[in-house]
């Protein structure tokens, strides 16, 4: 019985004590426009300030500039500095909550997503630009949290069946 616990407590550890390094993924910290701001104008670029490097290289990191009928208002490919992601905003329309949707990759190649919004207080004469063939807004981040975990539960569950197994028999 002291086996199958020393078993069990070794696979919690095992399973928790592992996990801990996925929540060191990359985090926004700063942005310009901030998050929920209002805005008598426009702005010229969007920059998002990120915790840890970000990938640079054509295709891997969006920004999405939207307003509330969807129309996009970002400029060219998002430019990458170390932690740090521009991307030029065109003159914004009319007077309204805009959308700033955001993909990028991490130095340690996970992808980090996330929204943030701010409101044009006063309408602009900006005219929108047509949608990129490749959208922020896609959810196809690869494969699901949940295979990994069920993968790692299977493997687990076979190593505690072989040591409690193959484990050898008991002293007589």
């Amino acid at each position: 019985m002291r086996r199958v616990a020393a078993v069990l407590l070794l696979t919690l550890l095992g399973v928790f004590g592992l996990a801990t390094p996925a929540f060191a993924h990359n985090q926004l910290t700063d942005s310009n426009p901030k998050d929920k701001a209002s805005l008598d104008t426009g702005p010229d670029t969007v920059v998002l300030t990120f915790d840890q490097p970000v990938q640079a290289g054509e295709g891997l990191n969006t920004v999405a500039v939207t307003s509330e009928n969807g129309d996009h208002w970002e400029g060219v490919v998002a430019d990458v500095d170390s932690n740090v992601v521009t991307t030029p905003v065109r003159e914004l329309g009319p007077a309204g909550v805009y959308t700033i949707a955001y993909r990028v990759i991490s130095a340690d190649g996970h992808p980090v997503d996330g929204t943030l919004t701010f409101t044009l207080t006063a309408a602009s004469d900006g005219t929108p630009a047509p949608p990129p063939a490749d959208s922020a807004a896609d959810d196809s981040d690869g494969v699901p949290i949940w295979v990994w975990i069920g993968g790692a539960v299977l493997v687990l569950a076979a190593g505690l069946f072989f040591a409690l197994r193959i484990g050898g028999k008991p002293a007589r």
